[in-house]
């Protein structure tokens, strides 16, 4: 451990030299000319660190200390004209699905997608997207997150389709999405032996809104898809940012699912399989979560950060061995400090302690679950590199 706590003043130390000038690409840099077109922009997607992990793998204490690349996306985004734009993301440390893929596009590309504006009001974005639930925490760059809740951890949040929105003006917008509700085949998704859906699709309604000069602003959205034929998940996302003031805001969001077949497979997994399907998937899995996170500049240049996570997984109807009722509390808490050496950049180097409890109740250890607890100390950094 004295090594970890000594690569924390090497790097804060190290990072004093770099300059305060505004944030110019690898390509302005190198070639000295000035980038004046807007229809092509690449980056570096990045987060990096030295993590110690502790009470892993059912061993109780220090598991391993290593460097980790939590993150490392590459990006292209564009405008073509007034009225066509594009986005394009892929994630490179991550594999693929084999050949059922039912968009016939790899999983490790979020964005392959085009937009088009035609007038003020009205656009329309085609392709593979982030489907659009609300909520802040889903909303951030994945680079920037340390943790995610549970309820993002286990969702398919990348899919193909449309989404059409409606600007009533800068500060609300609406928007109905339309995409597939999975990436791979249904077997790949929820198991064989089910009955086939015809419309695998994943229904958006989503609300943006800006409030009271920003000091409240608003991530909502319901969504339905129909998981297998006559079998349905429901979700809702209320996400809230308040802006304090210029060195503090907080964002709160409140998630919920219902997933008549268990496609998180949370409930599935803790009860051994037991279900409704053939001994596959659990029916009627109820999940919550209620994320937390407020950030203080408490310097120019220094960020604290802490985030807390709620959460509970349930069922909410007997059905075979499982009775109704909580089965698991999920408990997230990080904390740690940021530190920003550019002006106009989001490079920033970070030390963050992560941690998660699960705690079973009775129903779930009658399956054989017990509590248990994570811990890391994490060091590094975090970088949207613009390479052009």
């Amino acid at each position: 451990m004295k090594k970890f706590f000594s690569l924390v003043f090497v790097l804060f130390a190290a990072s004093a030299v770099f300059a305060q000038e505004s944030e110019k690409s690898l390509f302005e840099r190198v070639s000295k000319i000035e980038k004046k077109q807007e229809w092509f922009n690449f980056y570096l997607n990045m987060q990096g660190s030295f993590d110690a992990k502790f009470n892993y793998d059912g061993v109780n204490g220090f598991n391993q200390g290593a460097f980790y690349m939590r993150q490392f996306r590459i990006e292209a985004t564009g405008k073509v004209t007034d009225w066509l734009w594009y986005r394009y993301r892929q994630r490179l440390n991550r594999g693929n699905v084999g050949n059922d893929m039912i968009d016939n596009i790899p999983t490790s590309i979020d964005y392959a997608a085009i937009g088009v504006k035609f007038n003020s009001h009205w656009s329309l974005f085609a392709g593979k997207q982030g489907v659009a639930y609300g909520g802040y925490e889903y909303d951030e760059n994945p680079i920037n997150i340390y943790q995610y809740s549970e309820m993002i951890e286990y969702m398919s949040n990348f899919m193909t389709g449309v989404t059409l929105t409606y600007d009533f003006n800068p500060n609300q917008q609406l928007a109905l999405q339309i995409l597939n509700s999975r990436n791979g085949s249904q077997e790949s998704t929820y198991g064989a032996n089910l009955p086939v859906s015809r419309l695998p699709l994943v229904y958006t309604l989503n609300w943006n809104a800006n409030m009271f000069d920003g000091k409240w602003q608003t991530r909502y959205s319901a969504s339905a898809m129909e998981e297998v034929h006559g079998k349905y998940m429901y979700f809702l996302s209320l996400g809230n940012k308040f802006n304090f003031s210029e060195k503090c805001d907080m964002y709160f969001d409140v998630m919920s699912a219902l997933q008549q077949v268990d496609r998180k497979g949370i409930i599935t997994d803790m009860c051994g399989g037991q279900g409704a399907f053939g001994g596959h998937n659990a029916g009627n899995a109820l999940y919550n979560s209620f994320v937390a996170k407020v950030n203080y500049r408490f310097l120019p240049k220094w960020n604290f950060f802490a985030k807390g996570m709620y959460e509970l997984a349930s069922v909410c109807k007997t059905e075979g061995l499982l009775t109704a009722g909580n089965y698991r509390t999920t408990l997230g808490y990080i904390g740690g400090v940021e530190f920003y050496p550019m002006e106009d950049s989001n490079l920033h180097f970070f030390l963050a302690f992560v941690g998660q409890s699960q705690l079973f109740t009775e129903r779930a250890k009658a399956f054989g679950n017990s509590n248990y607890h994570t811990q890391r100390a994490t060091l590094g950094f975090i970088y949207k590199l613009p390479v052009f």
